[in-house]
């Protein structure tokens, strides 16, 4: 099958994870917007009942995506030999600049290997899993023992920067203000994935399957005004979606996916027994698994409490959904990812 890899020697590790002590609530968001809300006639809690999103985390300070990736990676290692890690691969949206890859800092600050591979991977909402692919591939051809995927996305910035731009600007009304609306649901988080040999890992990777639609591109745009730098800090970034076409076109192409999942990863009309999604918002979690017949009950739910945070979403959620016992040993999971562009990988996790 085309867009399909199969894993027989790749696991799972571990994953680590960091969340930022800091809450900012839809509701004060909305607070800050109050001058616009009333000049349009908006009401307020319209951000939390479009999205489900009643609070997202920040970090304090200016914080480097690095410094907290790094993080993520040091709880990732506990207890891991790291002279056998082989490659580390930094994954977020956010990056500490442009030149070099921001995967140099963490490497050095994790004290890793001279031989390891050491470079970034940016494919927005889909980062991750996208790095992810890479690493279990070397491990499966017997290139490396293991590898280090890593993402610390802040999305406060962003969040600042949309709210500003929407105050500053007088010709804002209910139809300009949509495509600002998912700039607000962003939040902020950092993870770390250990991906071994299989016999060194307490989890199996079964594979994944891929698809794309990039006809879509246009749909969720996001950089720097004058200079797409693509630093995850800054007053001037902006992000422009549009959220009803992204959501539809969304799902049709993870519908493609998920037929593709199935088949190819051998999961059968019971299983997998958690499916587990990028987060994104209420709509779009209840819309996803109505359209490809899965039952909510097998979900587990973050966004109401992180917001959308971009790469680490979904891997973060599946570290929740473990630590909370919602998944458990021996449960197939479906790691449903998508990404603005558009494009899909669904990934098997055997737990």
């Amino acid at each position: 099958m085309v867009g399909l890899v199969r894993y027989q020697r790749v696991g799972l590790g571990a994953i680590g994870y960091e969340l930022p002590p800091k809450v900012l609530s839809s509701a004060a968001i909305e607070d800050r917007l109050a001058p616009v809300y009333q000049r349009i006639g908006l009401l307020p809690g319209r951000l939390e009942l479009m999205t489900g999103i009643v609070e997202r985390r920040y970090w304090d300070g200016v914080v480097r995506p690095s410094a907290v990736a790094a993080q993520a990676g040091e709880r990732a290692l506990q207890g891991f030999d790291r002279g056998k890690i082989g490659a580390l691969v930094h994954a977020s949206v956010c990056r500490d600049f442009l030149e070099p890859a921001t995967a140099n800092v963490v490497h050095h600050t994790l004290g890793l290997p001279r031989s390891a591979q050491v470079y970034d991977v940016s494919n927005a909402c889909l980062g991750v899993l996208s790095a992810m692919l890479q690493v279990a591939n070397q491990i499966e051809l017997g290139q490396i023992e293991a590898g280090l995927v890593v993402a610390g996305e802040n999305g406060r910035p962003l969040v600042d920067s949309t709210i500003d731009a929407l105050l500053r600007d007088p010709s804002i009304d209910r139809k300009r203000i949509k495509p600002h609306f998912a700039s607000l649901t962003i939040g902020s988080g950092a993870v770390a994935v250990l991906l071994t040999r299989r016999e060194d890992a307490p989890h199996r990777l079964r594979g994944a399957t891929i698809r794309a639609a990039t006809e879509h591109h246009t749909l969720c745009q996001g950089g720097v005004e004058g200079g797409d730098t693509g630093v995850g800090s800054g007053s001037s970034l902006g992000m422009n979606t549009d959220s009803e076409a992204l959501l539809k076109a969304g799902i049709s192409l993870a519908k493609d996916n998920w037929v593709a999942c199935q088949e190819g990863l051998g999961f059968g009309e019971r299983s997998p027994e958690r499916v587990l999604t990028h987060q994104v918002g209420k709509a779009h979690q209840q819309q996803l698994y109505q359209a490809l017949g899965i039952d909510e009950a097998k979900s587990f739910i973050t966004y109401d409490k992180l917001g959308n945070v971009g790469s680490v979403s979904l891997p973060i959620t599946l570290a929740l959904a473990a630590e909370a016992g919602f998944v458990k040993s021996s449960d197939g999971v479906a790691l449903l990812g998508i990404g603005s562009g558009l494009s899909s990988v669904m990934m098997g996790v055997d737990w």
